[in-house]
């Protein structure tokens, strides 16, 4: 896709001049050495390696930056979410980094983005922190060993995750910084010590690059079935992508971040950064099996430090409690990454409010208007000041990783669904019964069912009942799943009060969505206010 920067094995090209060690794609062993030495982290009771990332346990979204320049400007969809900044700035924050550089030991993995060999993106990522230069080897595809010696790296992320800005001398917005140069192709990340700055970084370069040459990059897990059906699963945080996809019976490509080209589904990545807070080896053995092993990292897990056992339902460090770990780790993985053309798409999302269905298959217009609004909900006690139910759009799913606007992504779903006939769902893993607080969060083991009869065709010739609020396909009946929790309505004690609750959240898809209607149809546009 771009072509080379500096040849293997050769820092000078990126301006550094090092008088420390410089350690060159390392595996776990040393790494987990060099961490340990260090006092950056623990060995815990399985082998895995835990760590504290401070008072950063999550994305800093409002410290992100997007160099403004020439190349890219106009291809950037600009405002709250990809920023401006410029070139002086970006010039002194680098000027910083490579001067913290000088007299550290620093650890180097290059590193592949993309199973596809077409459309795969050589990185380099250099850090001072042998930690996160596991986790970028964890989360990344590693060139076989002979590769390595003519590796070129097409985008470099240099990571300083304790040197810390000065917003009042270097123009950001606190001490953290994650600011991308699409001209010099490099990204600059420092101040914090949450590795999945590391990885979405270099997940919105693969979503800026990759539609320029007809792919759509997707916030999303993917797996395939013994048929070659492959299903894609797009969702935010705490919907259950990752679990869902995680599926015995049908093999893992990916479990966050994929490619759709007129081959098929491919994945970006070589491993999975799975959420464990209150994870249960009952209902998720596969990650829960992770957490034991030597090469996973563990982040603000709680641990008893005399047995070094875990206690993943202790959230006192942060909710966000994190694992990554080679895709391998997972029993049924697809080796190769890659899966053909979608049968199945599914969209994943946690309604607090508990109106939307469990299950309800959309139309292509419907899947369109779906994608744009990419609703969840929060909960109470997941974030400061909220007490009830609070509706989350991210366009996407994923607004934060979207460098351009989404109506590209958006347009390209839509061809793509055209042209393949992929059917698509929309799956509640929320409430039912009523709101937080009052109702109960579906039950994982219905939603496996329900997930599976959709990929597995299994409601293919099932009747289907419209939502009255959302005009949603609703299946009349599903393998393993009572039918009474099919219809939400019918769930509620109180009728009108569901009807109550159900309008004022297709009030607020209404609202959020005026900001989408002139960059889509008429019929896409009409899609989510259906009424009977």
């Amino acid at each position: 896709m771009l072509a080379s920067q500096a040849s293997s094995k050769d820092l000078s090209a990126h301006g550094i001049v090092n008088s420390g060690s410089v350690h060159w794609n390392l595996g776990a062993e040393p790494l987990y050495e060099n961490t340990i030495a260090n006092g950056l982290g623990t060995i815990t009771a399985g082998g895995a390696l835990r760590v504290e990332t401070g008072k950063f346990t999550g994305r800093s979204p409002n410290d992100k930056f997007i160099v403004d320049e020439p190349s890219s400007t106009g291809d950037i969809w600009w405002g709250s979410v990809n920023r401006p900044t410029t070139l002086e700035i970006y010039e002194r924050l680098k000027a910083k980094i490579l001067a913290y550089y000088q007299s550290r030991d620093l650890f180097v993995q290059d590193l592949y983005a993309g199973a596809a060999v077409d459309h795969r993106l050589n990185v380099r990522v250099i850090s001072d922190s042998p930690w996160h230069a596991l986790f970028a080897r964890n989360m990344f595809i590693r060139p076989a060993r002979e590769d390595l010696a003519a590796f070129d790296p097409q985008f470099t992320v240099l990571h300083a995750p304790l040197l810390h800005a000065d917003p009042a001398v270097d123009g950001t917005n606190s001490e953290v910084f994650i600011v991308v140069n699409f001209a010099e192709r490099t990204v600059l990340v420092g101040g914090s010590r949450y590795a999945g700055e590391i990885k979405k970084s270099i997940f919105s370069i693969m979503n800026y690059l990759l539609p320029a040459h007809d792919v759509l990059p997707m916030h999303c897990s993917a797996n395939i079935g013994d048929a070659g059906d492959t299903a894609i699963f797009f969702g935010l945080s705490g919907t259950g992508k990752t679990t869902l996809s995680a599926d015995g019976t049908r093999r893992l490509i990916g479990d966050d971040e994929h490619g759709w080209s007129d081959q098929g589904v491919f994945n970006f990545e070589g491993g999975c950064y799975a959420k464990v807070i209150n994870l249960s080896e009952k209902m998720e053995p596969e990650i829960y099996a992770t957490t034991q092993r030597f090469g996973t990292i563990l982040e603000n897990v709680v641990y008893d430090e005399e047995t070094r056992g875990l206690d993943l339902d202790d959230g006192s460090l942060a909710e966000n409690t994190r694992a990554s770990y080679p895709i391998d780790f997972i029993p049924n993985i697809e080796p190769s990454g890659m899966g053909g053309q979608p049968t199945n798409i599914v969209m994943l999302t946690a309604d607090a409010f508990g109106v939307l269905p469990p299950i309800s298959e959309l139309t292509p217009e419907q899947a369109m208007y779906h994608f744009l609004s990419g609703y969840t909900a929060r909960v109470a006690g997941t974030e400061r000041g909220v007490t009830e139910p609070k509706a989350t759009f991210s366009t996407c799913f994923g607004a934060p990783f979207m460098p351009r606007h989404p109506s590209v992504y958006a347009k390209m779903l839509g061809e793509k669904m055209a042209k393949t006939g992929a059917k698509c769902w929309l799956v509640n893993t929320g409430w039912s019964g009523g709101s937080y607080g009052t109702g109960q969060r579906m039950r994982i083991d219905y939603t496996r069912a329900m997930v599976r009869a959709a990929v597995e065709g299994k409601l293919a010739s099932v009747a289907r009942v419209q939502d009255p609020n959302f005009g949603l396909l609703i299946p009349d009946q599903v393998p393993e799943v009572p039918a009474d929790v099919l219809r939400p309505r019918e769930t509620w004690t109180d009728g009108k009060a569901y009807d109550s609750v159900a309008g004022d959240l297709r009030g607020m898809f209404e609202d959020n969505f005026k900001q989408f209607e002139g960059h889509v149809t008429d019929d896409v546009k009409k899609a989510g206010i259906y009424a009977a």
